[in-house]
């Protein structure tokens, strides 16, 4: 196999959503980059991929990244995955992409999940034009962030943690005023799926109501030109 860095996307909850490429790379490779190889040990069991594994993750990968690097320079074909979804989306990846760009190093990306796609694509707003935050900063820097993009335009969209979601909610209320247009989805393709549309006032009091549970994907229309 061609000595190159590979981005393997994995499934973000449904194992069907792998892809017949995804699995034939990550069976050819001869390094697989795992986020947490115990959970990546699953996946790679459910699909028989034997495939040596080392950890590549958000504490380490600014101390192993010249080393894989090197690895790839000296004929490897390495293969870099996250715990769900594709690399590099909220998720370890850059750094390693940036380096092997910086050293004339092949990059190829496979295409497949990723949250944000299906949570944009069936909230009902408008997705010709949108922007990605991601997680939001907790402290320093939050309502900062939230001002400017009380003027996007554009839809946007939000990474959020099950315990951080109404204090997210509330700070919508504040900056984007009550009645503008949201979709939240939670656990996307996975048994207990849901999704809940409406202004930001009416998902805040569902979601004070009933206690937030899953990964989520906060889809907020932009600010209104009329």
């Amino acid at each position: 196999m061609e000595a190159k860095l590979y981005l393997v996307p994995t499934p973000i909850g449904n194992l069907e959503d792998m892809t017949f490429r995804a699995i034939r790379v990550l069976k050819e490779v001869d390094l697989i980059l795992a986020e947490d190889t115990r959970t990546s040990g699953k996946l790679l069991k459910h699909f028989e991929i034997s495939t040596h594994m080392h950890s590549h993750h958000m504490h380490n990968e600014h101390k192993t990244v010249a080393n894989i690097v090197q690895r790839i320079k000296n004929g490897e074909a390495i293969a870099l995955i996250s715990d769900a979804g594709t690399p590099a989306i909220s998720d370890p990846g850059f750094l390693l992409t940036r380096a092997c760009l910086e050293n004339d190093i092949d990059i190829e990306c496979l295409p497949g999940a990723t949250a944000f796609v299906p949570a944009l694509v069936n909230s009902g707003l408008p997705n010709d034009k949108f922007v990605f935050e991601g997680f939001l900063p907790v402290k320093k820097g939050r309502q900062t962030r939230l001002t400017f993009l009380a003027e996007e335009t554009r839809t946007m969209i939000f990474y959020e943690s099950p315990h951080k979601l109404v204090k997210t909610l509330t700070n919508f209320v504040e900056y984007f005023g009550e009645d503008r247009p949201i979709s939240v989805s939670r656990e996307l393709t996975k048994l207990y799926e849901e999704t809940v549309r409406g202004s930001v006032t009416e998902v805040l009091a569902h979601f004070t109501k009933k206690d937030p549970k899953g990964e989520f994907v906060v889809v907020v229309a932009g600010k209104s030109n009329k």
